[in-house]
């Protein structure tokens, strides 16, 4: 017998690149080789319900400076997250991210979040070094993701 709240479950997550239209190849610029399939770990169209979009992928080592995502902003508010792989030292994030946020740029180096409140213009986002694969997740509060723009 099927529990009552069987479908509120995500148990197989999906490849959601099309999804994320200001990164990789929705945004029609190559994904950086570092950076793994983006996976929904949840989203509307997959648990109806669902008033969140939220994704997770892998960064993997990269030497050089990698730029991932495009500038843009939302009408719904939206958290990133990143994770260090370190479980010596959970702030320990093995990487330098860049981000803007309305044109100021931010400098990441430990394990943490960020909150990006409705129509903020955020990005680019990037990588100065990967010295330590780390997890990447973009919590949109929204069933789905969309974007003002997509431009390089």
């Amino acid at each position: 017998m099927a529990g009552t709240y069987d479908h509120l479950f995500v148990t197989e997550m999906k490849v959601c690149e099309d999804d994320l239209i200001n990164e990789g190849a929705a945004a029609g610029v190559p994904k950086p080789a570092n950076v793994s399939d983006a996976f929904a770990l949840m989203r509307s169209e997959d648990v109806a319900e669902s008033h969140v979009h939220m994704t997770y992928c892998w960064i993997t080592e990269a030497s050089e400076s990698v730029q991932w995502v495009n500038e843009h902003e939302h009408d719904y508010d939206e958290v990133l997250i990143w994770r260090g792989s370190n479980p010596d030292d959970i702030h320990d994030l093995g990487a330098e991210i860049y981000l803007d946020i309305e044109g100021e740029r931010h400098i990441i180096t430990t394990t943490g979040s960020v909150y990006i409140p409705a129509g903020t213009r955020h990005c680019p986002l990037g990588f100065t070094r990967v010295d330590r694969p780390f997890t990447f997740s973009a919590l949109s509060l929204n069933g789905s993701y969309s974007s003002d723009e997509n431009m390089p």
